[in-house]
């Protein structure tokens, strides 16, 4: 046989390398230990010190760290939106980033997680995650919520799904994800409509679609002033008078029911229009939009005809964030409205 009719071995294949991900470091109770001293939970652990606590993250994916704030998510506010948006708009413009992982207080993840899904443009994932028990209790969750995270970066199909939330297995659609019960695990949930996945142990698993989504580009500057003002029995509407004259440029009311106050509510909120001052209903109530169906002085009906706008079933914390944004620009009554309905 000659040397050239001798059959060449194949090199070894080489595995091609785990996507990358970022993890963006919060704080929040995921990187709380107590504090035998203080007696009670505070900022310990940092990013790297939580991927070091789930060494099985890195047989899911690369991960890198970047350290953006240690803090509770009760000190979150809108500059520090802004200053995590910069940070998560950067790692998503790199080619080589399939998505980003951010680690975040329980207390206001919601919030911080519909900021960024109204704010952002790409289809790669951005998950958030956190847990309910810090890292000094024998079942911290946070290891198995941040594995969890780190899965559902890498799945093809959580592409395009938006800013998702992460918490017990279970997945969630930033608009619709909300904090119902104050220490356990199963805490965020959809409310009419139910989770958009789940994390099993061969597969993470999609079974809907997030459809209501849209995009308010973020603006230089600050984000304009916004208050939320609750409505309850007896109120005085004193507490609105009070946003108009600390210079708000827009009040959420969180009414009653279909989206009704009472007639002082209700005439603040005349005089705050009058002012120029956006005024959004929304609602204490869980579930459900809010609708103009009622006539009387300060029911929804009355209020339409006033200029208020209605938040549809965004919850009144939600419904500010939206506002905050639209009124970067000049928006009528209409087209504050138009925006709310999507």
């Amino acid at each position: 046989m000659h040397a050239q009719d001798c059959p060449l071995s194949a090199p070894p294949s080489m595995p091609l390398p785990l996507p990358l991900c970022q993890l963006i470091a919060t704080g929040g109770t995921i990187a709380m230990k107590l504090d035998p001293e203080r007696g009670g939970a505070v900022p310990a652990l940092s990013g790297e010190d939580l991927l070091a606590a789930v060494p099985a993250m890195s047989r899911v994916a690369r991960l890198e760290v970047r350290e953006l704030f240690n803090i509770p998510s009760d000190h979150m506010d809108p500059g520090r939106w802004v200053q995590l948006w910069h940070a998560v708009h950067e790692a998503l413009a790199r080619p080589e980033i399939t998505g980003v992982i951010i680690s975040h207080g329980t207390d206001t993840l919601e919030e911080t997680a519909w900021f960024l899904d109204l704010t952002l443009a790409s289809d790669k994932p951005v998950v958030l995650v956190g847990a309910q028990r810090n890292a000094s209790v024998p079942d911290f969750d946070g290891p198995r919520n941040l594995l969890n995270a780190a899965r559902i970066c890498v799945a093809p199909q959580a592409r395009r799904q938006g800013v998702l939330v992460a918490m017990n297995n279970q997945i969630n659609a930033a608009r619709e994800a909300t904090k119902t019960h104050t220490a356990d695990v199963e805490a965020f949930k959809s409310g009419d409509f139910g989770l958009l996945g789940v994390v099993d142990a061969d597969r993470v698993v999609f079974s809907r679609q997030p459809t209501r989504r849209q995009h308010v580009p973020l603006r230089a500057g600050d984000l304009p002033r916004v208050e939320i003002v609750p409505m309850f029995a007896g109120a005085s509407g004193d507490l609105v008078r009070a946003a108009v004259a600390l210079g708000a440029r827009g009040v959420v009311v969180q009414a009653l029911g279909f989206g009704n106050v009472n007639a002082g509510m209700f005439e603040a909120i005349r005089e705050a229009i009058a002012r120029g001052v956006a005024v959004v209903i929304s609602t204490r109530v869980p579930n459900g939009r809010v609708q103009p169906a009622y006539a009387f002085d300060g029911g929804g009906h009355t209020l339409k005809a006033a200029g208020a706008v209605f938040a549809d079933n965004l919850s009144p914390h939600k419904a500010r964030i939206l506002l905050m944004l639209l009124l970067q620009g000049a928006r009528t009554p209409h087209r504050l409205q138009s925006m709310f309905d999507q």
